[in-house]
């Protein structure tokens, strides 16, 4: 159901907002706002576009998520998790497609949050998660190595193969220079004290100090001013891209990848928000501000955005107490983007690329391969397809296999849960008193979930009623869902039930299952008088029964 309820989490904060709070939203959205800028460069520049893009992304897109979105202290921006998604359309569409795409994105994001679908991403499962994420991992880190080795490839391939196979060519002429000082910067990322960077980011120190060391000494080494020009110290005014309605059409598989890609990223890093903090989002307001975000970011020459988990997290353990804080990073990226741009012609590349392989190994969850005996088959064939078509082919394909194995893997698990049983006593609990069932009464048990899946197994088991049983008692205490498949297998066996002079009573209906029964009439068929909700009614009715049949065949006394 579409709802046009808009309610900013900021409106509600603002109600009891104090001088206490906006100090601590102040210092931590300053911080925040540090991390960000090296991180937002580089994103773009992954992604194919000029630093500055970047920076104008999360300036624009952290102030509107922040300001109108359903979370208290998620920060918005450029991810990593966008990077080979963008490169990838970029290097197929072109730039104003790229534009088009994401504003289509964030429309799509806009309808889901207004149609309440903001809680159905959390069912995409763990091991899909996992799994696209690492692959992006890789990916980002691959897509790292050029700058990273200083090599001579004049434009990237999109594709993991392209990838490997310009590196491989490229590889004899590496530049030392630019590869030692990436090694230097992410050694230096990997052993800076976690404790450290709540007051220092540790980033923002690898930014200022390979651009001294290029400014130092001719070193050869790569800089943004050296591949892109001076960095423009302005926000662009707003510009409506290009386009046909005709080329929309192929435009609609990048732009859901995009949405999807958004609306996950964004709701799991208000889950983990949500958990440090004890707090609780809204899920479809944040799903409204990502669509206006991303539709909004375009029109400034931004790139696409969603919620970033680092830079939340960053947040939080800076002390952050309302979207204030978001809002602070925003203005402070821009202040720097106003004032400090001039000189950031100065970074090296491969210090940036360094930053993007830390980003990488931290955003990864690699424990998870480790422990994959733990785990089904299927479960680990869902993780590490989705891992490999992510990094091989397309995050939208392995997302597309994932879930469709995922579904099996359910499937599976609901048709091991349901169960058929025959029984001659209706007592669930063995500690509870016995309730017998009377002679030529049989008892039948149904469990789980009944749905086409496990038709095979509810027909044999309705097929082990013994014969001769004059009246049978389906329980459906502990049938927690029931299909229409299962639904006509249970009406079939009632009728062929009744042709053979055989009473079927059904008690126990759970919320679904009664309102299915209701819906399709099966209740009506069977006789409200045959539907009852308790064991002991069932029993009381099968002993009242089993009565009247006697009364009805005992002759009458001869004496009389």
């Amino acid at each position: 159901m579409i709802s046009l309820a808009f309610r900013p989490r900021l409106l509600g904060e603002l109600r009891t907002y104090s001088t206490e709070k906006f100090r601590a939203d102040l210092l931590a959205g300053v911080t925040v706002g540090i991390i960000a800028i090296p991180l937002a460069m580089a994103f773009a520049i992954a992604s194919g576009v000029a630093p500055e893009q970047g920076l104008v992304t999360a300036v624009i897109t952290g102030f509107i998520i922040s300001a109108v979105g359903g979370t208290r202290l998620c920060i918005g921006g450029p991810t990593g998790a966008f990077i080979v998604v963008l490169y990838g359309i970029l290097i197929r569409y072109g730039w104003a497609n790229l534009m088009i795409c994401t504003m289509m994105a964030g429309v799509i994001l806009m309808v889901m949050g207004a149609a309440k679908l903001g809680r159905l991403i959390r069912f995409v499962p763990n091991s899909v998660i996992i799994g696209f994420t690492n692959g992006i991992a890789v990916l980002i880190a691959l897509s790292q190595v050029k700058d990273f080795l200083g090599l001579p490839i004049a434009k990237m391939p999109g594709e993991f193969f392209g990838i490997v196979k310009a590196l491989w060519a490229a590889l004899p002429n590496l530049h030392g220079p630019s590869m030692l000082l990436a090694i230097a910067c992410l050694a230096f990322l990997r052993m800076w004290p976690a404790k450290w960077s709540r007051y220092i980011p540790s980033p923002f120190l690898v930014l200022i100090f390979s651009t001294l060391l290029t400014l130092w000494g001719n070193t050869g080494i790569a800089t943004i001013g050296s591949k892109f020009g001076e960095i423009k110290a302005a926000i662009p005014f707003p510009a409506m891209p290009e386009f046909t309605i005709e080329q929309l059409g192929s435009l609609i598989p990048p732009a859901v990848t995009i949405a999807l890609l958004g609306a996950i990223e964004s709701l799991l890093c208000a889950v983990v928000a949500d958990k440090q903090t004890n707090d609780r989002a809204d899920a479809n307001q944040e799903l409204i501000a990502q669509g206006i975000a991303n539709v909004v970011s375009p029109l400034f020459g931004g790139l696409a955005a969603t919620s970033a988990m680092a830079r939340t997290s960053a947040n939080i353990k800076n002390g952050a107490q309302t979207p204030v804080a978001g809002i602070v990073h925003a203005i402070t990226v821009l202040v720097v983007l106003l004032v400090a741009s001039p000189l950031a012609k100065h970074v090296p590349l491969p210090a940036l690329a360094a930053i993007l392989m830390w980003v990488a190994m931290n955003m990864g969850e690699w424990r998870e391969f480790k422990a994959l005996r733990q785990y089904t088959p299927l479960r680990n064939a869902t993780l590490i397809s989705t891992f490999l078509l992510t990094v091989l082919f397309d995050l939208t394909i392995a997302v597309e296999v994932g879930m469709v194995l995922a579904t099996l893997l359910l499937i599976k698990r609901l048709t091991e849960a349901a169960a058929v049983q025959v029984v001659t006593n209706l007592a669930k609990d063995p500690d509870a008193p016995a309730l017998p069932l009377p002679e030529g009464v049989a008892g039948v048990r149904l469990r789980g979930a009944l749905f086409f899946g496990v038709v095979d197994r509810l027909e044999a088991g309705l097929a082990t009623v013994p014969a001769g049983s004059k009246l049978v008692l389906l329980d459906f205490l502990e049938v927690i869902y029931i299909d229409s498949t299962a639904l006509e297998t249970v009406e079939r066996y009632c009728e062929n039930c009744r042709r053979a002079g055989i009473e079927v009573i059904v008690f126990g209906l759970g919320p679904q299952p009664r309102g299915l029964f209701a819906r399709t009439g099966v209740d009506k068929k069977l006789g409200f008088d045959h539907v009852v909700e308790t064991r002991r009614q069932a029993l009381d009715l099968a002993i009242w029964r089993q009565v009247q049949a006697r009364l009805q065949t005992t002759p009458p006394d001869s004496r009389v």
